[in-house]
């Protein structure tokens, strides 16, 4: 499949800001299920190229001029492959061990460990049987609802509350993943859903756990999937804070800061295609 993706974020600011420096991890990484046919980032700063600890494509943005608005554009098309959401482990990143690392938005607190406690022997048995069920209990616990939490939200509570999004049912999923041994790790990108016509507010989130013998098998825990050719990720991390799109710091703007996010995923037919 080809997918063209536009992603413009806008920051408002009601005085305008003097410097700032903002990390951008919006360039789709390449793997078995995906490559980028072309890419390109626009911003009103200085963009400089390079790769975190997880492999992800990063630019730095340096921001030296005075603005009351900041837009940055990332659009470009990228041609995926359905690898029924298994991934090898890619050279040159760090070890599948690192993944068993908790963070504070992916802490086993007690309520988590009672939740993963019963899958122990499942996990034992069969590992790629286990993550299954356990991405679908965590959605039969968690509701989707808009707007519930916000990016500090933890897999502690959203377990709590019983509602989140995306973020929230991958910081549980891999909470629970961890808390019993296996590696897991979050996904930061894009999702194709052909029925959708208006533009969405955000990008997606799913995780991935490691099964010996297969790789990394993602999982769409807030849909109910695992990943398919619809599917487009840009970075990779510990959890959110480490592939977050878009963080950074600024001077002036205090007064106020307005954030709208667009992001278009549409699939680009080929010439000849009927």
């Amino acid at each position: 499949m080809r997918l063209s993706i536009v992603h413009r974020t806008a920051y408002h600011y009601d005085a305008a800001i003097s410097f700032g420096i903002q990390y951008l991890r919006l360039t789709p990484y390449a793997n078995a299920s995906q490559r980028a046919i072309r890419w390109n980032i626009e911003a009103p700063g200085t963009l400089t190229r390079w790769v975190d600890a997880f492999g992800n494509q990063c630019d730095t943005l340096i921001l030296d001029r005075p603005g009351e608005r900041i837009e940055i554009a990332a659009e470009g098309e990228v041609e995926t492959s359905d690898t029924a959401g298994v991934l090898p482990d890619e050279q040159g990143t760090v070890p599948v061990e690192t993944y068993l690392r908790p963070t504070p938005l992916t802490a086993a607190d007690e309520a988590i460990a009672d939740f993963a406690a019963p899958f122990a022997d499942a996990v034992a048995a069969d590992r790629l049987d286990a993550v299954h069920r356990i991405s679908a209990a965590i959605r039969d616990r968690i509701d989707y609802r808009e707007g519930s939490t916000d990016v500090q939200s933890s897999a502690s509570e959203a377990l709590q509350s019983g509602v989140g999004v995306c973020q929230d049912h991958s910081h549980v999923f891999i909470a629970v993943c961890r808390a019993l041994g296996i590696p897991a790790r979050y996904v930061g990108g894009y999702l194709h859903v052909p029925e959708q016509h208006e533009p969405a507010t955000a990008g997606h989130a799913w995780a991935a756990a490691w099964v010996d013998g297969l790789g990394w098998v993602s999982f769409d825990v807030a849909n109910r999937t695992c990943g398919t050719e619809c599917y487009v990720g840009t970075a990779i991390g510990l959890d959110y804070e480490s592939a977050c799109p878009i963080r950074g710091v600024r001077e002036g703007g205090e007064e106020g800061e307005r954030l709208t996010v667009s992001v278009r995923v549409e699939e680009r037919r080929r010439r000849g295609a009927s």
